[in-house]
């Protein structure tokens, strides 16, 4: 195979010089719950750019919701409901992300801070289905968005990361390994598609998210917080966008955001 920086010298569509991808645009959200969660942000973000996103979550009156949040404001959406879990999960997504046209960023979101008392109270079938929503479906969405992309010419990849992806506790044993194994599967594809122009990131957030799964499970943790204590949805969603437009003379592979307050 010819050196990374001569392979890429081929390349020169987006995002090459970075900024907006061409008009007309895909743009695939695995892992999109709550109207006010995360993934529904990063969702309204894309669209607000003038992609058109594709919306894949679990639970089909979430992502019709989120799908219909961003038609209402002017952007174009397509719910599709699939399980990031498995192949045969996301078969439909990728499906309507073919049909819709040129997939120019997909964006990994799925799971959540999954955990147990202990590592003894965790068994095998919950240590594996949080690898599966973590892990594995980072492997699919990245592998598959991949695919495309080299055909294509170029596109972004982008992790939901955690930094239980850096450090782990007994606590979130199975989340931590998942997490950890996403941070590699970006870092593989980073460096086996980045000259291929596929930009590939990780984005760890470090801190409580201000979203409806935390606030609806535990409704008093913000008032245990300072002002401003936990991540904002929207600047989590603006973080991802600023991002998937950088040029490659400056790509961000790994970085995190955390609120003022949070330690490290």
């Amino acid at each position: 195979m010819a050196p990374p920086t001569e392979e890429a010298q081929r390349f020169g569509g987006w995002p090459v010089h970075g900024g907006p991808p061409p008009e007309g645009s895909v743009a695939w959200v695995v892992g999109v719950g709550a109207r006010q969660g995360t993934g529904a942000a990063v969702a309204r973000r894309f669209a607000a750019a003038g992609l058109h996103v594709v919306v894949t979550g679990r639970t089909k009156e979430k992502v019709t919701a989120v799908a219909e949040d961003i038609e209402a404001a002017g952007g174009r959406a397509t719910a599709v409901v699939g399980d990031a879990g498995s192949e045969e999960g996301l078969r439909e997504s990728l499906a309507v992300v073919d049909e819709l046209g040129t997939l120019a960023i997909a964006t990994y979101n799925a799971g959540g801070s999954q955990w147990k008392p202990g590592i003894l109270e965790m068994d095998t079938e919950f240590f594996e289905s949080v690898w599966r929503t973590n892990c594995l479906g980072s492997f699919i969405t990245g592998r598959e968005a991949a695919r495309r992309m080299t055909a294509s010419g170029g596109g972004v990849i982008m992790f939901t990361g955690s930094v239980s992806g850096l450090i782990a506790r007994p606590k979130l044993a199975a989340y931590a390994s998942a997490k950890f194994g996403q941070r590699a599967v970006a870092q593989a594809l980073a460096r086996e598609f980045g000259p291929r122009n596929v930009h590939v990131a990780n984005v760890i957030v470090h801190g409580p998210i201000d979203g409806d799964r935390l606030n609806s499970a535990f409704p008093h943790a913000k008032d245990s917080r300072p002002a401003d204590g936990m991540v904002d949805i929207e600047q989590i969603a603006e973080t991802f966008w600023q991002v998937a437009v950088q040029p490659r003379t400056a790509w961000t592979q790994e970085m995190d955001i955390r609120p003022y307050c949070e330690e490290f």
